[in-house]
C-alpha cells in the first residue's frame, strides 16, 4: 500500500561559505527566485538524476530485440542531425 505524500514544510539546514552562498544568491536573483527555492530545486533535481541514473530496468527478449533494432539503425542525415553535430558541447 503507497504511503501518502506528506505535504507540511520541513526545514533543511547546511553550512555554506560566504562565497558559495554569494554565487547561489546571484543565481537566484537572475531566476527571479529565493535562495531557498533555488537550492531546493537544484538538489532536487540532482537527486533525481542519481535515483534515475541508478534505476534498473527490466523487459522481455521481443522488448529488448525491438529496442537492439533501433539502436542499430542509423539516423536519416538530416540539417537539424548536422547542425547538432557540428554544435559544440557546453563543456568544452
Amino acid at each position: 500500500m503507497a504511503q501518502p505524500q506528506r505535504t507540511e514544510a520541513v526545514s533543511i539546514n547546511i553550512r555554506a561559505k560566504a562565497q558559495q552562498r554569494d554565487l547561489i544568491d546571484q543565481a537566484a536573483l537572475r531566476l527571479g527566485s529565493s535562495r531557498s527555492e533555488f537550492m531546493l530545486r537544484a538538489a532536487c533535481r540532482e537527486a533525481e538524476h542519481v535515483l534515475l541514473d541508478q534505476a534498473f530496468f527490466t523487459v522481455n527478449a521481443g522488448t529488448f530485440a525491438s529496442f537492439q533494432a533501433l539502436l542499430d539503425k542509423p539516423l536519416l542525415p538530416t540539417d537539424k542531425l548536422r547542425k547538432l553535430l557540428k554544435t559544440k558541447a557546453p563543456w568544452d
